[in-house]
């Protein structure tokens, strides 16, 4: 039945390409199938050739894809997601798990052909197709790189480190006026880079370790996809690191300069052989609420008051925002592997989740997040002269009222795999307020 379902879905995708573009633009649109009885999985994969611009294609399928997919139940529950290969002769995958032995043992089997692939390359493990870039233009070539770069840097992080940063400067500068000076402007967006810079590294050297986890848990990475090789990523790495380092060290002193140092090390063991501490559920957390929490808060907040001639003191607002983020990013951490179980249970990392359930994680990391907002508003109503009552009281019982009711909406969705998807990115997104309502407390 699964089967049946799948190759249907690959047909009508493939409809859907023709539908979707120029007809002339196209020279062949092939749906292929292997089996393999060992690996108890099955690939299907559609490819498009001649065609100049997949970009818009690639954002319905993206669109469209539980529906065409027919959603997870209906394929035994099992994973099911886009994969992007090596698209410089634009090409995508559909891999699917089945679960179960699939017929056929090693055979390769034609479900359907209109046409030949031209300048087709043997498949991957990943089923990416290799094909040439020297007939790609440069500026195909250039966009291709910057989307999967995007991608490698998880912007979902990036967007965090940003408003974080962002936030920090701009309470500082509410609470001294008369300080603000509009040459420090480009010493601030140095240090803003090399913020992105360390979290770009610290996610990217995450993918280059976790690559075979990845591929099972999240397929549309740029290395697990085969869109950017692991010598690139070495580089792009490599390059973040040096580049963060350089702009920190010489702007903004030595104890900066130590604490940047420190997050990085700390993001390298979170990832690196032979401590990967990711693998180890408590250290794990402790380091991105760490790096998440005191290292960011503090560092952006004490550099800035620096660069005004101010020594550092706790500002009960920054006090508030480090405590708070901290166990945000705590939060993070636990929840950040519910959609992960399969291949960290594979790989044998432990994570929480895989130690206590996805429910019971799902259910802690809102009691902490709803903790974290009564104390918001109790802070509101008990320390007037230090906190805009007006501001602290209704925003933080609004966020925590959306908290539980996406709580309750993941498990009145019995935490399918798009449910729990939902409640982590509004994790995130309650993250990015709690940083924006940050200077108007």
């Amino acid at each position: 039945m699964g089967t049946t379902v799948l190759v249907h879905s690959c047909v009508s995708v493939c409809a859907l390409h023709r539908s979707s573009l120029p007809s002339r633009r196209w020279e062949s649109c092939v749906i292929s199938g292997e089996a393999s009885r060992s690996r108890r999985q099955r690939l299907f994969t559609v490819k498009a050739a001649g065609v100049s611009d997949f970009s818009g294609v690639l954002s319905r399928i993206q669109s469209e894809r539980r529906k065409l997919l027919l959603g997870d139940s209906q394929i035994g529950g099992q994973q099911c997601g886009l994969i992007f290969g090596k698209s410089l002769i634009p090409s995508w995958k559909l891999r699917c798990s089945l679960g179960g032995n699939t017929a056929g043992g090693n055979q390769a089997e034609s479900l359907s052909s209109q046409g030949s692939w031209p300048g087709s390359a043997p498949e991957n493990g990943l089923g990416s197709s290799v094909s040439t870039s020297s007939n790609a233009p440069l500026p195909q070539r250039i966009t291709q790189f910057a989307e999967a770069f995007w991608r490698f840097v998880r912007p979902h992080t990036i967007r965090g480190t940003f408003l974080g940063a962002t936030a920090l400067v701009v309470r500082a500068l509410i609470e001294n006026p008369a300080l603000i000076d509009w040459s420090l402007l480009p010493k601030a967006l140095r240090g803003l880079l090399a913020l992105l810079c360390g979290n770009g590294y610290i996610v990217g050297i995450n993918q280059i370790y976790d690559v075979g986890i990845d591929k099972v848990n999240k397929p549309f990475l740029p290395i697990a996809s085969g869109d950017l090789s692991i010598p690139a990523a070495w580089v792009l790495v490599l390059g973040l690191a040096i580049v963060g380092i350089s702009i920190v060290a010489t702007n903004f002193g030595p104890l900066i300069t130590c604490l940047y140092s420190f997050g990085l090390f700390l993001g390298g063991i979170y990832s690196v052989p032979p401590l990967r501490l990711k693998q180890h559920a408590v250290p794990a957390f402790l380091i991105i609420a760490t790096v998440r929490g005191f290292l960011l808060n503090f560092g952006v907040y004490y550099a800035t008051r620096a660069a005004l001639g101010l020594r550092f003191i706790w500002n009960p607002s920054i006090v508030f925002i480090t405590g708070f983020v901290t166990v945000f990013a705590t939060v993070i951490a636990i929840t950040k592997d519910l959609a992960d179980i399969e291949g960290d249970k594979k790989y044998k990392i432990s994570t929480f989740a895989t130690k206590l359930g996805v429910r019971n994680i799902s259910f802690l990391g809102a009691g902490l997040l709803l903790l974290n907002y009564i104390g918001a508003i109790f802070a509101g109503l008990y320390l007037r002269g230090t906190f805009r009552t007006q501001v602290m009281v209704p925003a933080h019982a609004i966020l925590g009222i959306g908290l539980v009711y996406q709580t309750w909406l993941l498990d009145a969705e019995k935490y399918s795999k798009d449910a729990i998807a939902g409640f982590y990115r509004f994790v995130w997104y309650l993250f990015y307020s709690e940083y924006i309502l940050l200077p108007f407390m």
